[in-house]
């Protein structure tokens, strides 16, 4: 079992940036893959970035060049560094591990970019 809390989401105009903390109960050597999905009034939840275990990151097209994902192995945490920030990027931000097979998913947090 995985519990991951999130946090940092808010409001923020579009252009800033903010960063997302997911925080996993176990060690995050342990999970093979974390990430950050998004899920925007109306429409189905997408991936945003994943890392596996070994350092392999993906992005999806719509955020590359602007967000970053990194493991803070010490901490047992995953950042998820958003700058340039546009409207579009509104949505809830959920972080995600996948362990023996298994997908876990935090509370997730807000994320509002105004115009």
């Amino acid at each position: 079992q995985v519990q991951l809390v999130e946090s940092g989401g808010g409001l923020v105009q579009a252009g800033g940036s903010l960063r997302l903390s997911c925080a996993a109960s176990i060690s995050i050597f342990r999970i093979a893959v974390m990430g950050w999905y998004r899920q925007a009034p109306g429409k189905q939840r997408e991936l945003v970035t994943t890392v596996t275990s070994g350092g392999d990151t993906n992005y999806a097209d719509s955020v590359k060049g602007r967000f970053t994902i990194s493991r803070d192995n010490a901490e047992n945490t995953v950042y998820l560094q958003m700058n340039s920030l546009k409207p579009e990027d509104t949505a809830v931000y959920y972080c995600k591990a996948v362990r023996l097979g298994q997908n876990y998913w935090g509370q997730g947090t807000q994320v509002t970019v105004s115009s």
